[in-house]
């Protein structure tokens, strides 16, 4: 079903193109190009023939069309944050850009709703909400960066989705292009929705592969008044994974708990220039946990008792931020940690997915495998969702794709997740480099069905054609 061969985009093409979205939006110079080839996945490029910046759904329903008549490839691009490759032209083509879909349409107070564009910055998003005490609680660790649309093709989630959920829970509807041009709502304003089947969700996640999302109507809720956080030293990696497990046990819920192995808060640690956290010889890893709510009383009796719950561990002193600053800078470095690690050359990174309780299990294969094919790897993510990133690097292989070699390692690595009871992306996505392993998590039938709605939305295979499968 992939395309084989790049089709060749005219001067008549050009010329069409530029009617439709503008001469100075119409983009080929060697510049542009090459920032357009690659996103955050690895040490990939791929250049693209022309970039496309289009401004309305119109003007993306007219690409589109001639796109869709003349086979022509189109690579969707929010911010260029994203790890599995879903924002490479591969294929050459169009690489069509929504970064000037930049606006946020209204605030609904009354509905605790937001209708915005795909080009938002995420926290952009968040700061404009929270203004009127509103809260939109999925935070990738890229929101600064990433883009609301990448977010709903990725079905992001991040940190405080452990307490709220991900992306999907609050996505209401969506104006969406599809790839022959049509215009279409998928769903309706509603937080109760059982007409026909839910194109709204199937969109979400769908990795820009069955259309080109072009507004976005979003569930708020209230901004909780107060958090509280905390940071855990554990000198052995595996408790620290068997502490999440045991906090959730005890009737805790907290807004994030989030795992950074010693290895990567150093790294990080350095690159940023910081001394929030106390790295000592005998810290195998820290455990961030936070509580959010309404009542200062209730979250500080919280996190006293999750601190006592704790002591059954071997860990060191436990560490309370006292005030926003020093918040903002424990923040900081797991937000980092990702930025930091490939900078020195822990460029592959899988995001893996396991129940919580086998978080243990799953760091004690990583490091076996690591020893048995002599790769060093740092791991952090989100505990408290069973949500491990796992940062691989091995001398002379800074990509997984094509490498044969590696493929295998992380065919063995996606074996034990699945036997484990995981998946093989959480948050992530499959986009380019993970589409050889979904075999080990699906069966054919399932793969079979997952194709035939590709085709359904996309006979042509025009868009993001060769990603997921």
């Amino acid at each position: 079903m992939e395309h084989t061969a790049k089709a060749m985009i005219t001067a008549a093409h050009l010329a069409a193109f530029r009617s439709i979205a503008g001469e100075q939006w119409v983009l080929a110079d060697e510049e542009t190009l090459h920032h357009y080839a690659h996103d955050e996945t690895e040490n990939l490029h791929f250049l693209p023939e022309i970039v496309i910046k289009p401004r309305t759904a119109e003007e993306i329903s007219g690409i589109l069309k001639i796109c869709n008549e003349h086979k022509i490839p189109v690579t969707p691009r929010g911010a260029g944050t994203g790890l599995s490759g879903g924002a490479l032209p591969h294929l050459g083509g169009v690489l069509l850009s929504t970064e000037r879909m930049n606006s946020i349409l209204e605030i609904d107070e009354r509905n605790l709703q937001v209708t915005t564009e795909p080009g938002v910055i995420t926290e952009v998003l968040q700061n404009a909400v929270k203004e009127k005490k509103l809260f939109y609680p999925p935070d990738p660790s890229s929101r600064g960066s990433c883009f609301i649309g990448g977010n709903i093709a990725e079905n992001s989630g991040g940190p405080k989705a452990v307490k709220y959920g991900v992306v999907k829970d609050y996505v209401l509807n969506l104006e969406v292009v599809l790839p022959n041009g049509d215009i279409i709502w998928t769903g309706s304003n509603v937080l109760k929705n059982s007409t026909g089947y839910n194109l709204t969700q199937l969109l979400v996640g769908s990795e820009g592969t069955l259309g080109i999302v072009t507004r976005i109507v979003l569930k708020l809720i209230p901004l909780p008044q107060y958090d509280l956080l905390m940071l855990v030293p554990f000198k052995n990696l595996e408790q620290a994974g068997e502490a999440v497990s045991a906090i959730f046990r005890a009737g805790f819920v907290p807004s994030a708990m989030e795992l950074m192995e010693i290895d990567a808060l150093r790294i990080v640690s350095k690159m940023v220039d910081s001394t929030a956290v106390p790295v000592t010889d005998d810290t195998a890893a820290h455990l961030i946990i936070e509580v959010d709510g309404n009542n200062m009383d209730v979250l500080m009796g919280e996190m006293e008792a999750i601190g006592n719950l704790l002591t059954q561990y071997d860990i060191g002193e436990i560490y309370f931020a006292d005030d926003a600053q020093q918040k903002a800078e424990l923040w900081k470095l797991r937000r980092r940690v990702a930025e930091a690690v490939k900078m020195i050359g822990y460029t592959i990174e899988e995001d893996t997915v396991v129940p919580r309780a086998e978080l243990p299990a799953l760091i004690r294969g990583v490091k076996a495998l690591g020893v048995k094919h002599d790769f060093e790897v740092v791991c952090y993510g989100h505990a408290g969702d069973g949500n491990l990133h796992i940062r691989i690097r091995k001398e002379g292989i800074p990509n997984s794709y094509g490498n044969e070699a590696m493929n295998k390692v992380l065919r063995e690595l996606f074996i034990l997740v699945k036997d484990l009871g995981g998946t093989i992306s959480g948050e992530h996505g499959i986009g380019l480099i993970q589409k050889s392993y979904m075999d080990i998590v699906f069966r054919d039938a399932n793969i079979a069905l997952m194709r035939q709605i590709k085709k359904a939305f996309d006979p042509n295979n025009i868009l993001n054609a060769g990603k997921i499968f």
